[in-house]
């Protein structure tokens, strides 16, 4: 058997679901692990696009088995309205091939209400997606007002919490602005209980059914949501999300043992871009005509789930050698290097300058690195469409000598090269 991870080695929106998809063909079982309807995953297979938020993308391949993890928060009308698109669009979708955790928690609207309130409420927001994951992960947290998916199965029970849960969030929302929404348990329950006999074939004792497919020798991969620079414990705090999205969050998020990974597939744009607000050195912010601007055009770098437009920077090997550490990546994916095609010169971000030294290690802290310069060395770009390249040889050498930059500078090999969003558009470098 053989467990991979594809994992976000930079602020988030590496392109991972590409390399999930050509991953597939070698696993029969595809898992998320963290996060919930915040992330968005854009494949193009077959010269169509696939935009998924919850659902893992490897459920594209018809033979694989999708799990939905613990470790996720789950709002069913996105659950729903991700599964009702995904047959319009012909991929089948039922019981047996979309499984979801009994133990994930379940996001309500009043989430949606409490983090509306809390960004709002703050001088200090942090840009969130305004889909309810944190408040989620706060209720799952605290205990007294977490509900998992499966109790959604119980409808005495599910009424009987709501009716705990919602009068307490009224009265805090209405101490925070008085004009706050306010909650009707019983109509919670009742709306919920009809999402929840939809949900009913896909719910599952997931844990159980991966440690199973490990027993029986079938290849599983995992697949990471966001970022491991936002990872809530080793990203740039308090600018992150609320779960672990590096693969630390693999065993608390699924309940397969760590040991079972074998192989960590790192995944880096060919630049960097952050969407939200926190520290970013490397992030170019020269004008409506500026370089920024051209890449953020060129690479359509806008929130696939929020549509918000991408910051874009120079490529960070401080920051990204901090993620593929802590990842334990074993490989490099270098996505979009073709969007670099319409640069002159060529930007590395080699180490920082914090109050007038050298900085060669990351600060996790926002304060930090906030305070932190970038240093660059320079490299001349190749200003050659490369989109038709399928082998090395076909890449421009300065293409090629950028690549092997990144390579020693992250001290891993580069062995997957994305020149568009194709799956076709592959370079297989080993």
């Amino acid at each position: 058997m053989a467990c991979t991870c594809v994992v976000g080695l930079q602020w988030g929106d590496e392109a991972k679901g590409k390399i999930v998809d050509l991953l597939t063909a070698q696993h029969d079982i595809v898992v998320r692990y963290n996060g919930g309807a915040n992330a968005g995953h854009t494949v193009v297979k077959n010269g169509r696009t696939y935009k998924l938020s919850l659902i893992p993308t490897g459920i594209l391949a018809p033979h694989m088995q999708a799990v939905i993890g613990n470790g996720l928060v789950v709002n069913p009308v996105r659950f729903l309205e991700e599964v009702d698109a995904l047959r319009a669009a012909g991929i089948p979708i039922d019981g047996g091939n979309l499984l979801l955790s009994d133990h994930a928690h379940v996001i309500f609207p009043y989430h949606v209400e409490e983090e509306k309130l809390g960004e709002e409420a703050s001088a200090a927001a942090i840009g969130t997606t305004g889909r309810g994951i944190g408040p989620c992960y706060q209720d799952k947290v605290s205990r007294t007002n977490g509900i998992r998916v499966g109790e959604l199965l119980h409808p005495a029970h599910l009424r009987e919490r709501l009716r705990s849960i919602v009068p307490r969030k009224n009265a805090v929302f209405r101490a925070l602005m008085p004009s706050a929404q306010q909650f009707d348990a019983d109509a919670l329950c009742d709306e919920y209980l009809t999402h929840a006999g939809k949900l009913k074939p896909h719910i599952h004792d997931t844990a159980l059914f991966l440690h199973r497919a490990l027993q029986g020798g079938k290849n599983i991969l995992f697949e990471a949501a966001q970022g491991s620079l936002l990872d809530v414990d080793h990203g740039t705090y308090p600018f992150v999300t609320s779960s672990n999205s590096s693969t630390a969050g693999i065993w608390p998020g699924s309940g397969v043992p760590a040991r079972h990974l074998q192989r960590v597939v790192g995944v880096i744009k060919a630049y960097t871009t952050r969407v939200g607000r926190g520290p970013f050195p490397t992030e170019l912010t020269d004008g409506p005509d500026g370089i920024g601007e051209r890449i953020r055009k060129t690479g359509r770098e806008y929130g696939t789930v929020t549509g918000r437009p991408r910051r874009c920077g120079w490529f960070d090997t401080v920051a990204a050698k901090h993620s593929a550490r802590l990842a334990g990546a074993d490989e490099l994916a270098v996505m979009l290097l073709d969007v670099l095609s319409v640069v002159d010169e060529l930007r590395i971000c080699t180490a920082y300058e914090l109050d007038g030294k050298r900085l060669d290690e990351f600060p996790g802290d926002a304060f930090l690195l906030e305070q932190c310069r970038p240093v660059y060395e320079t490299l001349p770009g190749w200003k050659t469409d490369i989109e038709r390249a399928r082998g090395p040889g076909d890449l421009p050498a300065a293409a090629r000598r950028y690549l092997d930059r990144l390579s020693e500078l992250l001290s891993l090999p580069v062995t997957i090269v994305s020149v568009g969003p194709d799956r076709e558009q592959t370079v297989f470098m080993t």
